[in-house]
């Protein structure tokens, strides 16, 4: 068989496998960006050796990302002595924790103090969306040159795939492009779930075959392929190129066919009044989800739920809308995986790229302000119910024990039982540290 190639660059034989890969869910851009993933060392995808924090090695991450930046004062530092432009428009409500107090809209958590705790004086120079979600996604400062890995990333490459099922899973698209693997190559990237899981009709397109194409038809078109890739290694010369593809579609087979990966994605198999706890709303359903899919043996989940760039009338988009849907879906997730045994082994992240502003603006907003946020880590190991840090009377800096965003991502490889100093390789065969120069906070471990 001819192996010519058209202007774009792609062979007959490459549009014979599209077509294919595309009965499983993968489209040409899917494609594409697997092939740019062809220089990625795969077997790396498998677990590697034992590294510092070892105990942590069965550890799964949740991270609920709050896209646009949470307000720190309405959430988890509230500031009742404070004046009331700095202060705003909710009260507080006492917690487990004696002395401790949340905004008024977050009664739940409250009630669920101990299975998290709460890192008040978490402290950022970056006020940018973009670079600051690359910051306190990956560890490292925004950096033009270099786009590092994040968190679920390195989890992905460092334990790899478990009953066919992707280790790495997204939910609500990237947050600002950022969240993937960057220089490591597109192999590491999430699975993007797409859809919402709220919708009576959600469905995971790369679970579920296209309407008219059954198993034995994608079985028959798996032969074809296969009989391609042999003839294909008699007469070409690029062995790594076809020993990358192959693995993909072998993973893109076995989800497809999987039934643990179908009965992970499948919400209706909860019972109705599981669902309610949660909370029938994007949010809700997507953390009952990525319980769901963790305990089929996803490694690491990310929800990003954006609206959180209040600028303008704060007070009412929070409580008519973010704080509500987070307060029944964060607390639900923290029950439910306490109530499964499930908690020890997995840790629950909340955390958005900063804080806002202490001061209440002329459009009933609050504006970004890096210098003080919180960010809550329950679950996995990590100690619960304390309070790390305090920011001053004004939630405008840290008063005493300020956290750096390095040291944020330190801990969580700590308590991902990753090695934190581990060095990987750039394209350009550079060394570069998984995590910049940060310390674990030694308070939750």
């Amino acid at each position: 068989m001819s192996s010519y190639r058209y202007c774009d660059g792609i062979r007959r034989r490459d549009l014979l496998q599209i077509g294919a890969l595309s009965a499983l869910g993968l489209t040409l851009p899917d494609w594409l960006r697997m092939r740019a993933a062809e220089a990625a060392d795969l077997s790396s995808a498998s677990p590697s050796s034992p590294s510092r924090g070892g105990a942590g090695r069965g550890v799964a991450c949740i991270l609920l990302w709050m896209n646009g930046g949470p307000s720190h004062i309405d959430t988890f530092d509230p500031k009742p002595e404070a004046p009331q432009e700095i202060r705003g428009e909710f009260g507080v409500i006492p917690t487990k924790l004696k002395g401790v107090y949340l905004s008024e809209y977050l009664p739940r958590l409250a009630q669920q103090m101990d299975k998290f705790s709460i890192l008040r004086s978490v402290t950022s120079p970056d006020g940018s969306h973009e670079t600051a979600t690359h910051y306190l996604l990956t560890g490292y400062p925004g950096n033009p040159a270099v786009s590092y890995p994040s968190y679920g990333s390195v989890v992905a490459r460092e334990r790899g795939y478990k009953n066919a099922l992707p280790p790495y899973a997204l939910m609500g698209g990237y947050p600002f492009g950022y969240g993937g693997a960057g220089y490591m190559g597109a192999v590491y990237n999430p699975f993007n779930v797409g859809g919402d899981p709220a919708s009576k009709s959600f469905s995971v397109k790369d679970v579920t075959p296209p309407a008219g194409v059954d198993l034995a038809r994608i079985d028959r078109r798996r032969a074809m392929l296969t009989a391609l890739d042999t003839f294909q290694r008699s007469v070409e010369t690029e062995p790594r190129a076809i020993r990358t593809m192959d693995q993909f579609y072998e993973r893109a087979y076995n989800l497809v066919t999987s039934p643990i990966a179908k009965k992970a994605f499948n919400l209706e198999e909860e019972l109705p009044k599981l669902r309610d706890e949660y909370g029938r709303n994007t949010f809700g359903q997507s953390c009952l989800l990525a319980r769901r899919l963790v305990e089929a043996g996803v490694r690491f989940v990310t929800i990003n739920q954006g609206g959180w760039d209040t600028h303008e009338q704060n007070f009412t988009s929070l409580k008519k809308s973010r704080l509500p849907q987070l307060d029944q879906g964060y607390a639900a997730l923290l029950s439910d995986l306490h109530a499964r045994g499930m908690l020890d082994h997995t840790l629950v992240i909340w955390m958005g790229e900063f804080g806002r502003t202490p001061k209440v603006n002329s459009a009933a907003g609050r504006d970004h302000w890096p210098y003080a946020m919180c960010v809550c880590m329950g679950g996995g190991g990590v100690k619960t119910g304390i309070v790390v840090g305090e920011t001053n009377e004004r939630a405008e800096n840290p008063k005493e024990r300020p956290i750096r965003v390095e040291d944020v991502a330190a801990t969580i490889y700590q308590a991902l039982g990753i090695d934190y100093r581990k060095e990987y390789d750039s394209p350009q065969n550079r060394p570069l540290k998984i995590n910049y120069d940060g310390e674990p906070v030694h308070e939750l471990l």
